[in-house]
This record gives C-alpha cells, structure tokens and sequence, in this order.
C-alpha cells in the first residue's frame, strides 16, 4: 500500500496538472456587464458561458490546463424572469445569458487566452479585431513567471469612432473590416497574409488609442502577451489611473 505521503504528493500534482488557471471578472463599470464566455474548439466548456456581473462586482471562474477561449462583456442587455433577452452590445444570439457555445456579434472587445501546460507559457491578449464596445484589461497574478505584462484598451472608444465606424446607437466602434467588408481590411483573399496585410488608417487609430490592443488581424508582435503559473483579472471599465501604463511603450513577449 502506498504511504500517506506518496498519496498526497501524486493528488498535489494531479491538481497542479487540471487546473490551468483561475479568472476573476470585475466591474467597475456604471452599469451591469453581461460577460460571455467561448471555448475554441477542442477546449471544454467553463462552469458557464455567460452571466451576469452588477456594478461594482467579481466573479471567479476556474479553467484546466490547455484550455483556450475568449471573454468578452454584454451591455444594454435586457432579460425577462425567465432569462431570456437580449443585449445591445456583444450579443452571442442565444436569446438568454447563457451564450451556449455562440461567440459575440461584432462590435466587442475580446479578451482571449490559451492556457499552456503546467509551467509553459500561457499566451494572452485584448483585441479590438472585431471591433470595440467597452474598455477591458487583463492583469497576470504576482505569481506568475515570465513577462507576465498588463494589456487591454481603458480608453472610450466610442468617444474617438469615426463616424463611419459609429454604430447607429453610438454603444460601440466597428472594425473596418465589419463597417467596409473590404479584403485589405479583413485580411482576406489576396491579402490573407503578414506581408500583404498592413495596418488601415481605422486600425492605425484603434491602435494609437490602445497600443498594447490588437488592432488587426496580424497585430501579434506588439499585441499578444506571455506568462506561466498565472492567475488572470479582466477588468471591465478599469478607470483612466492606469492610462500611463497603457499609453506607454508596449511590453509584449511573443
């Protein structure tokens, strides 16, 4: 039989090698965000894919090792007693706050990771690719190894769309490529590629608001971001006593 000591180290590392990382949502939005939840294919589901955060709010959600997704907040939503509804911003078409496996109808600001094995690197961004709708930040816990940077876009996006790119109801900002459908600006077709796809004048200005954000399809080298053995924060409406740090100089690690 085996000793207490052996059991208790082979269930450490058993528990060391499930859980990938924990997230923790915040909002320090005026309003109720919705976020909705997307596991890439491959990757098992969260403990939910939406739900509601009130102002002033957190939630913590756990995911295994290898997992990959995105996050993203709802707003404007509206949901009867029985959870049915919809939301004015990032709406996954689900008709309730569960996405259920739907991803966000442009404009809406993303936050994606991909979760590395116990003590590789987990790979991490905020992208503006598929248009903005609310400021978010993703923060690495102390603990984690690496570069482990701050990203994301805390600025109104809303305030600085081009007309062009303004929703009708003013809640959000649209990519070129959603507002035009124009190759060169989705990076398709003839342009599917890093050296024919360079930055538009729209992503040029998602880009200069927002430096450390994806503002295009092939935005990886100043956009996407490193750190193993982390726990992660997505903050929506993180407040502008961070501007500095994000209007600095990129601190990216791909």
């Amino acid at each position: 039989m085996a000793s207490p000591l052996i059991l208790t180290m082979f269930f450490c590392l058993f528990l060391q090698d499930v859980k990938g990382a924990a997230f923790t949502f915040i909002n320090k939005c005026d309003h109720t965000v919705w976020p909705g939840i997307l596991s890439n294919a491959g990757s098992p589901p969260l403990g939910t894919t939406g739900f509601e955060l009130p102002r002033g709010t957190t939630q913590t959600f756990e995911a295994p090792t290898g997992w990959s997704g995105r996050f993203w907040g709802r707003t404007g939503c509206n949901f009867d007693s029985s959870g049915r509804g919809t939301c004015a911003t990032g709406d996954c078409g689900s008709d309730q706050v569960a996405c259920n496996g739907a991803g966000a109808a442009p404009p809406a600001t993303l936050a994606e990771f991909t979760l590395g094995s116990p003590g590789s690197k987990d790979f991490y961004d905020v992208s503006l690719v598929d248009g903005y709708n609310l400021p978010v930040t993703v923060d690495a816990s102390s603990s984690g190894s690496g570069t482990c940077g701050s990203t994301g876009c805390v600025v109104d996006l809303n305030a600085r769309c081009p007309a062009e790119l303004r929703t009708a109801d003013g809640t959000g900002c649209r990519s070129a490529c959603e507002a035009f459908g124009k190759p060169e600006y989705c990076c398709s077709g003839d342009f599917g590629s890093p050296d024919k796809c360079s930055p538009s004048v729209y992503s040029e200005i998602f880009k200069s608001a927002c430096p450390r954000s994806y503002s295009y399809a092939y935005d990886d080298a100043t956009s996407t971001f490193t750190c193993a053995s982390a726990d992660y924060t997505i903050t929506f409406c993180p407040g502008f006593t961070r501007s500095v740090l994000f209007f600095g100089p990129s601190n990216s690690n791909c």
